[in-house]
């Protein structure tokens, strides 16, 4: 699967770029040694669960078979990040 991650991450990473303006945060998932990627988040801003459905269905890792299974699910933030806590 990592082969097929590589092979795809250009893709993804313009796909993301194209739609920053709706992510709120995403990233890698890694393993407890922070070695290795077993996964990855996203906290999309969606009106529906629909519409993130339609994103997820359009995105290239998606496409391409790299994610085993996937788990859409609402979230309400309440605490929100500050300047000095994000990373760069």
């Amino acid at each position: 699967m990592q082969a097929r991650r590589a092979a795809t991450a250009a893709a993804h990473r313009q796909y993301v770029e194209q739609h920053s303006d709706r992510i709120f945060m995403g990233g890698p998932l890694l393993d407890d040694s922070g070695s290795r990627r077993i996964g990855s988040l996203l906290v999309l801003k969606a009106t529906s669960r629909a519409e993130a459905q339609a994103f997820l269905d359009a995105e290239p890792y998606n496409l391409n078979g790299v994610f085993e299974s996937v788990v859409i699910r609402a979230f309400e933030c309440v605490v929100h990040p500050t300047e000095a806590n994000k990373q760069e």
